[in-house]
């Protein structure tokens, strides 16, 4: 009988192991408050067991791993996601992480006071979609053009280290390296607040990660808004927690989520909804001002991209 309890034991567990995933769904991000609730769930211990947070220097590592399938979803700016439409990877954009509202920035040295005193100078720029979208839409605001200044490709984890040295003159950044560069005497000069509903935060995953592995998806923006309800109820813990990651104070962690509009679920759910959405309308929108510096090609197609079924 202890034979055969044994043997039942064995099949039981290696039928229980062949339910579970190969892998499991590997999230990528960059170091973003907007993205500090996924991390702030694991420190929870609410984010489900087959989800893997991974997190890379830059924004443009995290598409670089996305596209070689080294990660099954990512976190993303709306126009990052579009340039991986452009490379034809099908995607299905499931979450709003967050809005910016002047959380993205131009921080120029002293001295330089406004977008059109950049003329000439050195410009840091992340070499990914969002960077070149952010100091095109600028300098286009006021009236100038990309010829008019010289741009430097600088990952952001390098823009501290090439501000201090005067190898560049200001830097297209976001938290934390915007309050960095703020206490190394930097004047900040163009934020998203100029370009209202521009920059978007974005889950993106493979479409076919996505539609197999619905339940798990699911369970991974359960955890978020979990994260995101603990978050507004209990600041000041929240606040501690995602400091010791972002290396920034607590109380420089709660300003720099004033500068972001993070959607709940039901807004989350108006936005991504409808025949267009919201987003999909903020999508072509980006699309077109892209196509027309020569960022992305024209006609990518971004048809059945959005989708709110993860809701």
């Amino acid at each position: 009988m202890k034979g055969i309890g044994f043997i039942l034991l064995s099949l039981f567990l290696v039928s229980a192991c062949s339910q579970q995933p190969e892998h499991p769904i590997r999230i990528g991000t960059n170091v973003w408050p907007g993205y500090e609730p996924l991390y702030l769930a694991r420190e929870l211990d609410s984010l489900p067991d087959d989800i893997r947070l991974v997190e890379y220097p830059s924004a443009s590592e995290v598409i670089r791993s996305f596209r070689n399938r080294s990660l099954e979803a990512a976190s993303l700016t709306l126009d990052e996601a579009l340039l991986l439409k452009e490379s034809n990877i099908p995607i299905k954009i499931v979450l709003i992480h967050d809005i910016s509202e002047g959380a993205d920035v131009i921080v120029a040295k002293r001295g330089i006071e406004s977008v059109e005193q950049l003329k000439g100078k050195r410009i840091g720029v992340e070499s990914g979609a969002l960077g070149a979208f952010m100091i095109t839409r600028a300098l286009e605001v006021h009236d100038m053009s990309i010829a008019d200044v010289e741009v430097v490709n600088l990952d952001v984890n390098l823009h501290e280290a090439a501000f201090k040295d005067g190898r560049i003159d200001a830097a297209v950044t976001f938290e934390p390296v915007r309050t960095i560069l703020l206490n190394h005497g930097g004047n900040e000069i163009f934020t998203s607040s100029d370009i209202p509903n521009e920059i978007v935060d974005v889950m993106v995953v493979h479409a076919n990660v996505f539609e197999e592995n619905l339940k798990s998806i699911r369970s991974l923006i359960d955890a978020w808004f979990s994260a995101l309800d603990y978050l507004n109820n209990n600041e000041e813990k929240a606040a501690n927690i995602i400091s010791e990651r972002l290396k920034i104070s607590s109380q420089e962690v709660l300003e720099s989520y004033q500068g972001l509009q993070i959607p709940d679920r039901e807004s989350n759910r108006a936005i991504l909804s409808g025949d267009p959405s919201d987003l999909e309308r903020s999508m072509r929108e980006i699309q077109r001002v892209l196509e027309y510096h020569g960022l992305i090609r024209t006609g990518v197609d971004i048809d059945g991209v959005i989708t709110d079924k993860a809701l």
